[in-house]
């Protein structure tokens, strides 16, 4: 379909009033700055904010931030930040506009106007979806990378900080300066602590810095700033140009920002809020007191039944989640890993572990979702420590057989050698193949923070025994 208008303020009224947002995106100011502003965050976070503004008010804007492509800002600038979400039903594809985005920025080109919004005192949270690989975090201690190159370039003083933790610690800085208002800094991604984890870089950086009120700004942050611990769940694929066209059909106006996603969401935060925040619950987002029971079964059933996937997908010529699940051993091989890493988790109240592993199989089956296993594969060395290396060890050490958690690590090692993927550490992991299988696999696993499994000769005779089978479908 081809539209000559696109989606923005002014076009807004030619959208059938019954897609339009259910706010008015004018009385919106920036009330939250969002780092990492991809699909995910407008089909998760973004959502939720305009449904709590909906229900409580408050004005509860987001400025958006890609720290580096431009891609976004060209998509939803010249939109005045309006975009679609379009979720993918069994039953067919609902689609609404998202008023929530106030304004789109680049962290480098307009470093002036972030600077100014992280200092205000109107701003007073700040959530994050930059993957894991955005941390920029030391492998072997999980601090901070003191000596990567864009680390380092931050604290000796860039004009626009190339890290998001350097530019959050510039961020609070300026914010110090500016009164010191509290703020809460919400990690939306997927790692285990991830607002402990966030806390300690941006410590990390403060302290290795040499401003001169580091230390006040250190004393600062521990009774001001929040950083709670959230579990995002939603599976948003990439968009397509098949997904456009369903967007610009239900609207009758182009949107080169449109994203989807799967009907299921979920939000767990950690209730340790230093100041004002949406109320989100509104969206069914859930405060607790500790999400780590949450964070643990998502990230290990969820997450590592993903990875499964992918890896496992790629060997056998899948291109998506539900080309997998529609295999005769896909929905086996997904409930029997999940059957063995859910042995790893401790028992935790409001969490039905059989329903929802249950559910997983419900959710990567959906024929609507194209989400491709490609995707899902890239920035394993980063992904599969907490997914699969955790539960591992646990379940090793407590004497219980893991041959699911074996074949997922054989099925990751074949495609390190087989089919290379966009990964932080693609070199090494391709260069570890230059040597016996064994060898290689310690070295794999030595790569991904894991000496102590990398000497465990019985995982790596079975990870190797794995690999000369070929892959296990079942």
């Amino acid at each position: 379909m081809s539209t000559a208008q696109r989606l923005s303020l002014a076009t807004l009224p030619a959208v059938p009033a019954a897609l339009r947002p259910p706010v008015d995106p004018r009385a919106l100011r920036p009330r939250i700055v969002h780092l990492g502003i991809g699909a995910f965050h407008r089909a998760h976070q973004a959502l939720a904010t305009q449904t709590a503004e909906a229900a409580h008010g408050g004005g509860w804007g987001i400025a958006g931030v890609t720290q580096r492509s431009r891609a976004v800002v060209d998509a939803l600038r010249p939109q005045d930040g309006l975009y679609s979400f379009t979720e993918r039903r069994p039953d067919g594809p609902v689609t609404g506009v998202v008023g929530a985005v106030t304004e789109v920025l680049h962290a480098a080109d307009d470093s002036a106007r972030l600077s100014e919004l992280l200092a205000s005192a109107d701003v007073t949270v700040v959530t994050l979806t930059v993957t894991e690989k955005g941390y920029r975090r030391d492998p072997a201690d999980g601090g901070l990378a003191l000596e990567d190159p864009l680390v380092r370039a931050d604290l000796a003083g860039a004009p626009a900080p190339a890290t998001v933790v350097g530019r959050l610690a510039a961020g609070l800085r300026a914010r110090l300066r500016a009164g010191g208002a509290p703020l809460s800094v919400v990690s939306c991604d997927n790692m285990a602590a991830n607002g402990a984890v966030l806390r300690r870089l941006v410590r990390d950086f403060v302290a290795a810095s040499a401003w001169d009120e580091r230390d006040r700004l250190l004393d600062w942050m521990t009774g001001s700033v929040a950083f709670p611990a959230t579990v995002v769940d939603r599976i948003v694929p990439a968009t397509t140009d098949a997904d456009r066209e369903t967007a610009a059909r239900a609207l009758g106006v182009a949107d080169e920002g449109a994203v989807t996603g799967e009907p299921f969401t979920q939000w767990v935060l950690q209730d340790i809020f230093a100041t004002d925040r949406p109320r989100w619950e509104e969206a069914g987002a859930r405060f607790v007191a500790d999400v780590a029971p949450y964070q643990s079964a998502k990230l290990r059933l969820l997450n590592g039944a993903h990875s499964l996937i992918a890896y496992r997908g790629l060997a056998e010529g899948c291109e998506t989640v539900a080309d997998v699940l529609a295999t005769p051993w896909g929905e086996t091989a997904v409930r029997a890993y999940c059957a063995e890493a859910a042995q790893s988790l401790p028992p935790a109240e409001g969490l039905d572990l059989p329903a929802y592993i249950d559910s997983l199989v419900v959710r990567f089956a959906n024929p609507a979702m194209h989400h491709r296993i490609r995707q899902i594969a890239m920035d394993g060395s980063l992904k599969i420590p907490e997914r699969w290396l955790a539960p591992l060890r646990e379940l090793r050490a407590a004497g219980r057989d893991t041959p699911e958690l074996v074949s997922a690590l054989a099925a990751w090692a074949r495609v390190t050698r087989d089919h290379p993927l966009d990964d932080p550490q693609a070199e090494a992991l391709r260069r570890a193949w230059g040597r016996p299988a064994r060898d290689a696999l310690r070295r794999l696993l030595s790569l991904l923070g894991a000496d102590g499994l990398a000497d465990d000769t019985s995982l790596i005779t079975s990870v190797a025994a794995e690999l000369r089978s070929g892959a296990r479908p079942r």
